[in-house]
């Protein structure tokens, strides 16, 4: 349904769909910031989204450490279908015993790397972004992990690397040194234009966090969530919007409206 409008991840070679599926649901259900409690899928069921994903044209899978067991999750989901899929981890931020804590040591983003490629059972990590704890800046320059990951480029163990920012100092600072920031864009939350900016002008990708606030829907009408989609994507440095609903109906509605969206502003 969307498989024509994947868009590279800078010059790396890699493409992804216009809507990635966000995995955080699939693995955690602790201290996470949604509107209603959710059941985590069994695997009947998170394998049955995945293959609707898969029909509907989404190709990107956005996974994290903090995310509970999604990593290893998806590993055993898409054993038989890894080349199918570009999968985006994160370093940096673990969760554990309910509480998160960061760790951006090389020592560390090269052990979380290791980790991830075993949980997710192959031998290359599609995107890598360093999962902020939100002093953008600092993190970069203290920890220069950006340079580690640009060394796990050159190993082939990764083929894109960025951040997720909070900041639109980090965020341009990371697409400086890297293909990629996931940034919050959202019809409540416009402060990081001006890093959606630098990525249209320098050829870097855009993930959109939080496209529909985590749930909090930022419009009122007959269809708020193509309200919502109709201005992420009217931006053209925005690459994909993330979103992690465990809702089939849900899945389609957000695809459908992706696909209005993206068609509305390149017309």
């Amino acid at each position: 349904m969307i498989e024509h409008l994947r868009k590279p991840v800078a010059d790396t070679g890699v493409t992804i769909s216009p809507v990635g599926f966000g995995t955080v649901k699939l693995g955690r259900d602790q201290q996470v910031k949604y509107p209603e409690a959710f059941r985590i899928p069994d695997d009947r069921e998170a394998a049955s989204l995945l293959a609707q994903a898969r029909e509907l044209g989404i190709n990107l899978l956005d996974t994290a450490p903090a995310y509970g067991s999604s990593e290893e999750r998806l590993g055993h989901l898409i054993a038989d279908d890894r080349a199918s899929w570009v999968i985006c981890t994160k370093v940096g931020e673990e969760f554990e015993n309910g509480e998160s804590r960061f760790d951006f040591t090389p020592e560390h983003l090269r052990f979380s790397i290791e980790r991830s490629l075993k949980r997710l059972g192959t031998d290359y990590l599609d995107m890598v972004l360093v999962h902020s704890s939100g002093d953008d800046v600092d993190i970069i320059r203290r920890y220069g992990c950006l340079d580690v990951l640009a060394e796990l480029k050159r190993e082939g163990l990764v083929r894109a690397s960025g951040m997720s920012t909070k900041t639109v100092e980090g965020g341009i600072l990371a697409l400086e040194q890297s293909d990629c920031a996931m940034v919050t864009w959202n019809l409540n939350e416009q402060g990081e234009r001006a890093v959606l900016d630098y990525a249209r002008d320098h050829g870097k990708a855009i993930l959109v966090k939080k496209a529909l606030a985590s749930g909090h829907l930022c419009s009122d009408g007959d269809d708020p969530v193509q309200t919502c989609m109709d201005f992420v994507f009217s931006h053209a440095g925005v690459s994909a919007a993330v979103l992690g609903t465990i809702n089939p109906d849900h899945l389609r509605h957000n695809v459908h409206a992706v696909l209005q969206a993206v068609e509305k502003h390149a017309a």
